[in-house]
């Protein structure tokens, strides 16, 4: 099967577990400050791994099956990373969001709804996730790509919860929490389909678009999910979600790698 296909497959089933994991949403159930601090911090974890392990790692190794010096492949991981955190910095500047517990960003007119807020925040958000899936599976290496969407498939399901739980506590119906959910997942294979087709086009540009896909992940991950897990006074939660999502997504990659 084409590996554009199998990239945008991967990341779309991989965005819809954000979707299932807000279905819980229908029930009666409130989670504590501390229970979704464990779930985002959980969610940090599974991308920071993801960012080492199926990405910094198999990138630097693809550079120098590229013939590139150690030296050479270390320099494009640092400007690629550079680079997608730089796009996420811009992206953050100057497209207006809305953070889920910090409030508004950047906005400019009091008449922007609050939905297309929320929808750009859960562009900037996931779109780097289903980026990195995709060039995972379009290098061709099937085996590589299998655990970075499980795990980052595993990520969104609480993830979407609490994006769900957090509209329902605004006041918005658990429908319409569900139907954001849904939005939040279709984002990721627009990612895959952008990774997939880059790397399956030019092999060559297969570390940069690996070390750019780290990149941008990083700073979600700085500059969005620690913050939040951390909020109110629940950095021990944050930790223990971080680094139980850490080690489970890194035994996910190497295991199944």
């Amino acid at each position: 099967m084409n590996t554009l296909i199998i990239g945008f497959v991967a990341s779309l089933l991989a965005g819809l577990a954000t979707f299932v994991g807000a279905l819980p949403v229908l029930l009666p159930i409130k989670l504590t400050g501390r229970v979704q601090g464990i779930m985002l911090g959980f969610g940090g974890g599974v991308m920071l791994a993801a960012t080492a392990f199926s990405l910094i790692v198999p990138g630097t190794d693809a550079a120098i099956s590229q013939g590139k010096t150690q030296s050479e492949a270390a320099a494009i991981m640092v400007g690629g990373i550079l680079l997608g955190g730089l796009f996420l910095q811009l992206a953050h500047r100057f497209m207006p969001h809305e953070h889920f517990f910090k409030g508004q960003e950047s906005v400019k007119g009091e008449n922007l709804k609050r939905i297309w807020l929320f929808i750009a925040a859960i562009t900037i958000h996931n779109f780097p996730e289903g980026l990195a899936v995709g060039v995972n599976f379009g290098a061709g290496d099937i085996s590589a790509g299998i655990p970075v969407a499980l795990g980052i498939g595993l990520q969104n399901m609480p993830e979407g919860l609490v994006v769900a739980l957090s509209l329902v506590g605004q006041n918005y119906s658990n429908k319409y929490a569900l139907w954001i959910s849904l939005l939040t997942g279709l984002v990721e294979p627009l990612g895959g389909l952008v990774g997939a087709g880059i790397v399956g086009i030019a092999q060559f540009i297969l570390p940069w678009a690996m070390a750019f896909a780290a990149g941008a992940m990083l700073f979600v991950i700085s500059d969005e999910i620690i913050p939040e897990s951390h909020r109110n006074g629940f950095e021990s939660e944050g930790t223990i979600g971080i680094m139980m999502g850490f080690v489970i997504m890194m035994f996910l990659d190497i295991s199944l790698s």
